[in-house]
């Protein structure tokens, strides 16, 4: 099998991520007899703010940073503040294996992902576990297993299609492959590559890094908890402030101060 359909490592696109409608914020707070600004430009911090303060009409007063504000709300574990914050990813270079625990995720997450019944697997990739990765004596061992269950997913796949299309000559083309790659997938290992597109709130997503992120957690699900860790304290610092990532025994685990919040 070629380099070029072996996995490594996961990658993680930033597809989405809301905005503020500033015009209707000023006119609510016009309406109530309020003053308020916020030293954030990042929308899921003044969204975040923004309803946190409307539990106590508290605009203009107490903490006067956006960063301030939101530490409190955190250390207080005000958790329902931060699920009005909410971005999209999309998700590949992770295994069937990781988005069977991923999707076990339920509260606030939204999952769309590859379909094994509509996608011909015949160029799948396959995604080798972080403990077999750099092991010379292991890696090939897998490979093997992995170009073994490729090669029956085809060989099965081929001979599905005669059986399909004399059992079934009722179904157009589109309906005889699905019912083609449905069965042949029953082969495909738990290696094999998917694409996945995510939409999470800030709550959830940090009771994901702080879960998945754990040493204890599964090694492939952990490297994409610390990935997705790195670029939410990049895209709003201050709902993630207390999201650490630091290394034990030589791997990158997430730690957070205030846990569950």
């Amino acid at each position: 099998m070629s380099a070029d359909r072996i996995v490594a490592k996961p990658s993680v696109y930033l597809i989405g991520r809301q905005t503020v409608n500033e015009e209707a914020l000023r006119h609510f707070l016009g309406d109530e007899g309020c003053l308020f600004e916020t030293d954030t430009k990042v929308p899921a911090e003044i969204l975040a703010e923004t309803a946190g303060r409307a539990c106590y009409m508290s605009y203009g007063k107490g903490r006067k940073t956006n960063r301030d504000y939101l530490e409190r709300i955190i250390e207080s574990h005000h958790g329902s503040v931060l699920e009005h914050a909410v971005w999209n990813f999309l998700i590949t270079g992770i295994s069937r294996s990781l988005t069977h625990e991923l999707i076990r995720h339920r509260a606030g997450w939204g999952f769309s992902q590859l379909s094994q019944r509509y996608v011909d697997e015949s160029d799948a990739r396959y995604v080798v576990p972080p403990l077999i990765r750099d092991n010379p004596t292991l890696k090939p061992l897998w490979l093997k297993s992995i170009e073994s269950a490729h090669a029956s997913y085809v060989e099965l796949a081929t001979a599905l299609e005669k059986v399909v299309e004399q059992q079934h000559p009722e179904l157009v083309p589109t309906d005889r492959r699905k019912k083609v790659r449905e069965t042949a997938r029953s082969v495909l290992p738990n290696a094999c590559e998917t694409k996945i597109f995510v939409t999470a709130n800030a709550r959830a997503l940090r009771h994901f890094v702080e879960l998945r992120g754990s040493a204890h957690a599964d090694a492939e699900i952990r490297e994409l908890a610390v990935t997705m860790a790195k670029l939410l304290k990049k895209e709003s610092p201050n709902l993630f402030s207390d999201v650490e990532i630091v290394n034990e025994g030589g791997v990158d685990v997430v730690r957070v101060v205030h846990s569950k919040v």
